[in-house]
């Protein structure tokens, strides 16, 4: 099932790991199997994983690209992941990962690397450089993606309560601003 999570600040907030954190720890059930995190100035990701396809320590997540550029978060599963493999022959595969697959189509394709996937997701992907965070699901919501947005913040997670423990969110919040 797995779990992502992620806080994008304006200003710098130098609790982002705390942050972080909280957000993964209320997400504990979806992923037994490892938990990671990604953290710098600005931006912080986190995921729950339960191993479905590459059981190796290798696919856990967040995971980067070959070059370092572009780290991934990522919740489902890409049915047909190895077809698009078959069309990135000049990537350095190192696991067996649908993960692994997706963050190298987009590292090819950009955002349209979403029209040649077939399944169900919910993912975020930060440009190192560009200082960037794409965010998307899957066609039908099937994996959720819930997200909070205010001045100084995006926050985003698998769970609503995930959100709401990280602290960012105000305790009085209206309802309808999720």
């Amino acid at each position: 099932m797995c779990g992502i999570s992620g806080i994008l600040a304006k200003s710098d907030t130098p609790s982002l790991q705390t942050l972080i954190s909280r957000t993964n720890d209320r997400m504990s059930h979806r992923g037994p199997d490892a938990d990671g995190f990604f953290v710098e100035e600005g931006i912080a990701l986190g995921h729950r994983r339960l191993s479905i396809l590459d059981l190796s320590s290798a696919a856990n997540q967040p995971f980067s690209d070959d070059s370092g550029r572009f780290v991934m978060v990522f919740n489902g599963e890409i049915y047909n992941f190895n077809e698009i493999k078959v069309q990135l022959p000049d990537y350095p595969f190192r696991t067996t990962s649908d993960t692994e697959v997706i963050l190298a189509a987009f590292v090819k394709w950009g955002p349209s690397c979403l029209d040649k996937m077939r399944g169900m997701f919910a993912l975020a992907i930060w440009d190192r450089k560009e200082r960037s965070l794409f965010l998307a699901r899957d066609r039908f919501g099937v994996k959720p993606l819930y997200y909070f947005k205010d001045r100084d913040h995006l926050v985003f997670a698998s769970e609503i309560r995930a959100i709401l423990a990280s602290g960012v969110v105000p305790r009085k919040l209206n309802r309808s601003a999720l």
